[in-house]
């Protein structure tokens, strides 16, 4: 494998930016220095700009197999990696839904020697497959899914003796989509009394509520106290939530953990009348006030992980009327772009940016050797040049489906290189067809 020196790098790690050179041989990072010189070496000047771990992005749907139409392994992993994406955690909600060992075993299959970026894929739980949820290997299986609320796909986990029998049982990390789905139906059949099937978009705060958020968050948590699940909760979108979680401790000693996602950080409830469905998600976007709260919350460590929840439609679907176009948009290619606009507008520090998009994500689900910038680590690496001004817009978006909600976005930070297990993937708006990408593995004794 090629041994490439980076130098004159602003090194973000660990609370600190110190400025050297980072060796990377065979894959790891071999040393870090200053003045190092290496015969031999490709050189990659970094001309004094921010060299970062790679982003580890814990929620993706990459869509395969079976919605390939919308994005594939190859495709949205081309993206993360021109987004400084070198790690993704998939969801189960493909077809078919992998909730089985030999479908779990099929999607990663399916990933080796096509993947971009390195991959896992979480186990999908149902009201009645927990004999096949207690066969999974926690070292190479990032964790088990479960979708507590009914969202794309038919995965919804309703059964509260199901949801307790394994949260009682099974010692994987369990990650899971609340919202309550009684309110929800309520909420949503007294809209369409009203405006039938073409309800305002801006009304699906109101559909998918608050409430609905609380309501599911608050007895998933109760239920992992009761039992000592290790929990994980996905992409919390309300401030009323925030209460659930604690930032006294240290994260290796926390067993409930949440995360938030780029677009309940970056947008809010004003913005549907601009963007209609291109900003529908589950749970949705809602206000200003649930924004800063997030936003506090990420920065005192009450939330611990920011990810993406990426997930593509088509433009097609996506301008269907509300009831019939699917939640959920792409956002891989563009998270840590919006971060780095965060920092220049001193919301928050590129040391947190790098503690929340790599180190705690690493740390969180204990991938091996990644997540950090040190010797012996796997050489996931990131330049990002804090000084270059660009418009997301058609010919730049690299997702399958060709659009993005944050077109006709300028930012002022870019991505100049990506490396993913020291090969170089991305440079300067090119991606290399070296499909790089190896299977996560985790530091667990299960």
């Amino acid at each position: 494998m090629n041994t490439i020196l980076i130098k004159q790098a602003k090194i973000v790690n660990e609370g600190l930016i110190t400025e050297g050179d980072v060796l990377v041989k065979d894959g790891f990072i071999a040393q870090i220095g200053t003045n190092l010189i290496v015969d031999g070496a490709q050189i990659i000047d970094a001309k004094g700009n921010y060299l970062l771990p790679g982003v580890i992005d814990d929620q993706v749907h990459f869509r395969d197999p079976g919605l390939t139409h919308k994005g594939d392994i190859e495709s949205e992993s081309r993206a993360a990696v021109a987004g400084g994406v070198t790690s993704y955690i998939d969801q189960p909600n493909t077809v078919p839904h992998a909730v089985t060992q030999e479908l779990l075993a099929q999607k990663y299959q399916n990933a080796a020697g096509r993947s971009f970026a390195n991959y896992s894929f979480m186990m999908g739980g149902t009201n009645d497959n927990l004999e096949e949820i207690l066969k999974t290997n926690p070292r190479d299986v990032a964790g088990l899914k479960l979708f507590l609320g009914s969202s794309t796909g038919d995965m919804l986990v309703d059964s509260s003796a199901a949801i307790e029998s394994i949260f009682t049982h099974t010692p994987l990390l369990i990650a899971v989509h609340c919202e309550d789905e009684t309110t929800v139906k309520n909420n949503l059949a007294h809209y369409k009394s009203q405006f039938g099937d073409d309800i305002p978009v801006a009304y699906h705060p109101v559909i998918r509520s608050e409430e609905a958020c609380y309501l599911s968050s608050s007895k998933t948590v109760a239920l992992a106290k009761k039992t000592g699940a290790r929990l994980h909760v996905f992409h919390i979108s309300t401030a009323k939530e925030l209460a659930l979680f604690d930032n006294s401790i240290p994260l290796a000693e926390k067993k409930i953990t949440a995360e938030v996602c780029i677009h309940h950080l970056w947008f809010t409830d004003e913005d549907y009348a601009s963007k209609r469905n291109f900003i529908k998600w589950n749970p949705a976007v809602k206000t200003a006030a649930d924004r800063e709260a997030l936003w506090k919350a990420v920065l005192d460590d009450t939330i611990d992980v920011i990810a993406t929840d990426h997930a593509p439609h088509t433009l097609a679907e996506k301008e269907q009327v509300y009831t019939k176009a699917p939640s959920g948009g792409p956002l891989v290619q563009h998270s840590l772009v919006v971060m780095l606009e965060a920092v220049r507008e001193g919301r928050i520090s590129l040391e947190k940016v790098v503690q929340k998009m790599a180190h705690n994500p690493a740390q969180l689900f204990q991938i091996e050797k990644r997540g950090f910038i040190r010797e012996g680590y796997h050489a996931d690496l990131v330049l990002v040049d804090c000084n270059s001004t660009w418009t997301v817009d058609a010919s730049n978006i690299l997702y399958k489906c060709g659009w993005s909600p944050l077109e006709g976005t300028e930012f002022h930070s870019q991505i100049t290189h990506t490396l993913v297990n020291g090969i170089l993937v991305y440079e300067n708006g090119k991606v290399h067809e070296l499909r790089a990408g190896q299977r996560l593995l985790f530091n667990r004794n299960e």
